[in-house]
């Protein structure tokens, strides 16, 4: 495999140092998020304010990003979250990543901040930063056309932001095609700090092979026996949409802010099937065969003329479910307004829910908002995001974040469910023990895919778990025997994948027969020409997994008590559905704890041991005067 570079770019002095990518560091780290985690955590401390110069923005490639793979497009850009106010990591899927392999570049380290807004234009070895004053203020669509419009190149692929980075709303994304998000923990507000509007990237270099011909058989083979599976041919048709279903149907799907009641038959107007009169055709991220996005326009009614990609699970619950809402079509222009507009659906619509449950409690009142702000009203809904992406009133507020919580009155924190001060996400887990402890030790703060166990939803039989993991696990979601080892071995294959540059979902993420590390040695062995027995991959997640823990440490969050849970799951039962009056039990989930540190080898604090550290062979990494 080809080892490409890494380039250092200095907004200050307009500046751009490259250099090979240190072997020992994909041998240690593989690429992507573990190599970006492992630059982080060695460039930053915790004086650096997230939205200042110092905080580098880190765009990394996995080691087999654009090679024949599992969904081989995958790219993750990282730095400190202005969101939650520690690590940040957004992994982004799309053709972006895979051409700035095609340029030569595995990692790119942006730091420092321009005069005048600006883009930064990569052909292979040339890399340029050119004025984009004329470019700010568009959406991410129009730039992205501008762009390729202004360099006459359509072949181009381009990462930029909209008014929400530019406007440094916290949880702002980078956007690349219609619907391609480095979403949640606010990469785009880092961008935007920067006064960088947008990367464009054009790659005609190859990437080498070790052993072609028999990656490209053991490849076609796999993906043979992998298209012949049940959900990834539900993939192919509907995508994350999928997902809704279940969680309908289980009640974990959260409505009015976990409030309920859970939509039950009206949910069903939410449900994949609905996309399909609005749908143009499937396309795919670059190295995916599985086709999992819809291609959509509404051509009637108040939306007539939306067109774009999507959506996801997380907008059907973000402007769907959360706000009780069951209009597929209204979902989809919503959709498009914050891909064009570069928010996060998944924040934005948590922090419009928050308003409206602060409102209607009488935390909030006319006098704070300008209008009422109601369930199932689709004007409560727009208007606010109007006026978070412009930070208009109470806009301005929520454009914050879980940093809103400080310009809120007091009873407002009950009502927003943080772990590490991140959003925790769009499904609930008071129900399920396992689903809870990923939450509070993910190292991305409360965020579902860093670990998420959704095999314990899939009534598996016993004998196929603990075939899985490696000892007897009980299948039942809401039991928590053996669930600390489940969380820990979906920390390790993911952190694997997303260093591989892979997508999870075509991962045992979602099923006890998809891709896990076997597949991921053997491809590493004849794509990239290395040993990487199982074992070994296991501890490179480890090494992944730890360093970001350490990195926590770093800024004062990672300890026994940062990974704490929402207080509303201990002591509200959830009050409606198939899991009602379920709640989280205290003494269960500390035990769960001490059983998952033991299995990681940190201290009762959850703090990683001297011996541990040593084992793994963390250490930060000799940048040198790069940033001078």
């Amino acid at each position: 495999m080809q080892t490409g570079k890494i380039a250092y770019i200095n907004l200050n002095k307009k500046a751009v140092v490259m250099e090979d990518t240190p072997r020992d560091w994909q041998l240690k780290y593989l690429g992507a998020r573990g190599v970006n985690a492992y630059l982080l955590y060695s460039l930053v401390d915790a004086s650096f304010d997230p939205l200042g110069p110092e905080n580098p923005l880190i765009f990394g490639t996995g080691l087999l990003t654009a090679s024949p793979g599992f969904g081989s497009g995958r790219l993750d850009v990282t730095a400190l979250s202005p969101e939650c106010g520690n690590l940040g990591s957004s992994n982004i899927g799309g053709q972006f990543g895979a051409e700035l392999k095609f340029a030569g570049f595995d990692h790119l380290v942006i730091r420092g901040k321009s005069d005048v807004p600006v883009y930064i234009l990569i052909r292979n070895d040339d890399i340029q930063i050119r004025d984009a004053r004329h470019l700010w203020g568009k959406d991410t669509w129009e730039t992205q056309v501008a762009i390729k419009e202004e360099n006459r190149d359509e072949r181009m692929k381009v990462a930029a932001i909209g008014p929400a980075g530019e406007n440094l709303v916290r949880y702002a994304n980078i956007m690349t095609g219609r619907k391609d998000a480095a979403g949640r923990f606010g990469m785009g507000a880092v961008m935007g700090s920067k006064n960088v509007k947008a990367i464009a990237v054009r790659g005609t270099k190859d990437v080498e092979i070790a052993h072609p011909k028999e990656l490209l058989a053991y490849y076609k083979a796999e993906i043979d026996r992998l298209m012949a599976r049940k959900w990834t041919q539900a993939f192919s048709r509907y995508g994350t949409l999928n997902l809704v279903v279940s969680m309908n149907e289980w009640g974990t799907a959260s409505t009015r802010n976990e409030q309920g009641p859970p939509m039950g038959e009206r949910g069903r107007a939410l449900y994949p099937q609905n996309i399909d009169r609005y749908a143009l055709g499937m396309s795919s991220c670059f190295g995916c065969v599985v086709h999992c996005r819809h291609r959509y326009v509404v051509k009637e009614g108040p939306y007539a003329g939306t067109r774009s990609e999507g959506p996801d699970f997380g907008t059907l619950a973000a402007f769907g479910y959360n706000p009780d809402i069951p209009d597929f079509e209204f979902v989809l222009y919503c959709n498009d307004v914050c891909n064009r507009l570069g928010l996060d659906v998944s924040d934005s619509g948590t922090m419009i829910g928050l308003a409206i449950e602060l409102y209607q409690g009488g935390i909030i009142g006319k006098q704070d908002v300008g209008r009422a702000l109601e369930w199932g009203d689709k004007d409560t809904v727009l208007s606010m995001l109007d006026a978070i992406v412009h930070r208009d009133g109470l806009g301005d507020i929520l454009a914050d974040g879980p940093y809103a919580l400080n310009r809120l009155p007091a009873e407002a924190k009950q009502h927003l469910a943080l772990v590490r001060n991140a959003i925790t996400g769009e499904m609930g887990a008071r129900a399920y023990p396992g689903f809870a402890l990923a939450r509070a030790v993910s190292t991305l703060a409360g965020h579902i895919h860093r670990n998420h166990p959704a095999l314990s939803l899939m009534r598996i039989p016993g004998e196929v778990f603990d075939s899985i993991y490696g000892t007897h696990i009980d299948p039942d979601p809401t039991s928590p025997v053996g669930k600390a080892v489940v969380i820990r071995w979906h920390e390790l294959l993911n952190a694997v994948c997303d260093s591989l540059g892979f997508c999870r979902f075509q991962s045992a993420m979602n099923s006890p027969r998809a891709p896990k590390f076997e597949e991921y040695s053997q491809l590493i062995s004849l794509a990239a020409g290395l040993d990487m027995s199982v074992p070994k991959l296991m501890e490179i997640g480890e090494r992944i997994d730890t360093t970001e823990r350490l990195l926590l440490g770093k800024l004062g969050v990672g300890s026994r008590q940062d990974d704490a849970l929402p207080e509303r799951w201990f002591t509200e039962p959830v009050p409606h559905g198939a899991q009602e009056g379920a709640a989280l039990d205290r003494e269960v989930f500390e035990q769960l704890l001490d059983e998952y540190y033991a299995l990681r080898g940190w201290d009762e604090n959850g703090i990683p041991t001297p011996e541990t550290v040593e084992r793994l062979g963390i250490t930060e990494a000799e940048i040198g005067d790069r940033w001078l």
